[in-house]
């Protein structure tokens, strides 16, 4: 593991919450010369104390293993922000409105970075009725395939799970500006603009 809890993360998070040494021990059930070794580095505290640490300090695991605390701002998300995670594991598709820690598999998933499409990855559009039917030029065998189509505004994502050996289209109704992207589980992430 590259990270562990350091003494300065445990004493500044004690501190911020308003309590001492002894009080922190307490509510873990250690000897406050034990939290006084790990705020000193001259010691860490066991792993099976991680857990109750961190809802003693009042944060997340996460946030106690990075030594970064995330403050909710309560700061209204724009879908354009969206992120897309892809486990290399069991393939799960996960979407955030920001930045997130996300893990699946046991595996820390970086967010994929989305580039414009190319000749081999061309999203076409034809109106269909009240909705657009989207096509991707793209081979659908089970060693190379697009995984999902999505669509997104400033206020909705529609997104459609696809799945080797079917075809790579979908219908959506494209009311608003956003982006269409696509993941191909070869190539990656890539997006046009709508």
């Amino acid at each position: 593991m590259d990270n562990y809890i350091t003494g300065a993360t445990i004493k500044r998070l004690r501190e911020a919450k308003g309590i001492t040494q002894t009080q922190l021990a307490e509510q873990i059930g250690v000897s406050s010369k034990a939290v006084s070794k790990w705020e000193t580095a001259k010691g860490l505290p066991d792993i099976t104390l991680i857990e109750p640490l961190s809802v003693a300090l009042g944060v997340s695991v996460m946030e106690l293993m990075s030594g970064d605390t995330i403050i909710n701002k309560n700061i209204s998300s724009n879908m354009l922000r969206s992120k897309f995670y892809v486990c290399p594991v069991c393939n799960n598709i996960i979407h955030t409105m920001g930045d997130a820690v996300i893990s699946c598999c046991g595996i820390a998933l970086p967010p994929l970075e989305a580039e414009d499409t190319d000749e081999d990855h061309e999203i076409i559009i034809e109106k269909v009725e009240d909705e657009s039917f989207i096509t991707i030029n793209h081979d659908m065998t089970k060693d190379h395939f697009i995984s999902f189509i999505a669509h997104i505004t400033l206020d909705k994502i529609q997104l459609v799970k696809l799945y080797p050996e079917g075809n790579a289209e979908t219908r959506f109704n494209l009311r608003g500006r956003g982006y269409l992207y696509i993941y191909c589980n070869k190539h990656g992430l890539f997006k046009k603009k709508i």
